[in-house]
């Protein structure tokens, strides 16, 4: 009878370590994974993935894919992402990060990072101005109007993109949100293509905004570091003058993910 290594490898590995490792397989990888690709990537049994992969799905560390056989990031495993860079520590020195930006180029700073159904903001440094927009944090946003979102989506497989452009009509949040698919799938591969993305009112009448990835050690984006303005003090011309700003503070916040 043929025999694999599976079994052996199985129990070479502590029971309580195993849901852990497929967590941080899951993670790693960035991209829906299948039971098969843990079976070959970790050398556990097929009952024990398929059993633990249950169990993480069921405590919503865990969800299926829109294929129903690939497993992603549940919400309990996402909120524990964003519980694990809000330590105190870590957000001390990231507050410093985005204080400085702020103050280079007077206007409010947000740090997001994306969710099921829009970009969370996890911090931001507000402007002095007496005029600002008020956005604070744990606001969610949407995707396909903001600065942040469309940077997120241009950082998307395309049958992942083509998937949240199908899912659902966009919704107008004012006269500039663009609302056609493939208008958005243009700019975003426009986007993809620049390295930065913009929203020039389309989120919100009498603001303007300008963003940029926050990379972690594989190049995937894991936030994004944006700037708005109210379009009484910027166009988006004179807020793009800050990109270089803008990305020396995403990439100070990239390395501090390292660390």
């Amino acid at each position: 009878m043929a025999h694999t290594d599976a079994p052996e490898k199985d129990t070479q590995i502590p029971t309580n370590l195993r849901l852990l490792l497929i967590l941080e397989e899951v993670a790693r990888r960035g991209v829906a994974v299948k039971p098969s690709d843990l079976i070959s990537a970790l050398g556990l049994a097929k009952p024990t993935i398929h059993r633990l992969l249950q169990t993480a799905e069921s405590e919503g560390f865990l969800q299926r894919d829109l294929d129903g056989r690939s497993f992603g990031p549940g919400p309990r495993l996402r909120q524990l992402s964003v519980n694990t860079v809000s330590s105190e520590h870590l957000r001390t020195a990231r507050l410093a990060i985005l204080r400085g930006v702020a103050d280079e180029i007077g206007e409010t700073c947000n740090l997001a990072v994306p969710d099921r159904e829009g970009m969370i903001y996890l911090d931001r440094v507000e402007t002095k101005w007496p005029l600002r927009i008020q956005l604070p944090v744990g606001t969610q946003v949407p995707f396909h109007c903001t600065a942040s979102g469309k940077m997120y989506l241009s950082t998307l497989r395309e049958n992942t993109l083509n998937g949240y452009l199908s899912a659902r009509k966009l919704q107008p949040k004012t006269n500039h949100t663009v609302t056609e698919p493939d208008a958005l799938r243009r700019e975003i591969k426009r986007i993809s293509r620049k390295g930065h993305s913009t929203d020039d009112e389309e989120f919100m009448s009498g603001m303007i905004a300008i963003a940029v990835p926050v990379l972690d050690g594989q190049d995937r984006l894991v936030a994004t570091l944006s700037v708005h303005a109210p379009t009484q003090r910027h166009d988006l011309k004179s807020l793009m003058q800050f990109m270089e700003n803008l990305q020396d503070g995403a990439s100070k916040l990239s390395t501090l993910l390292l660390t």
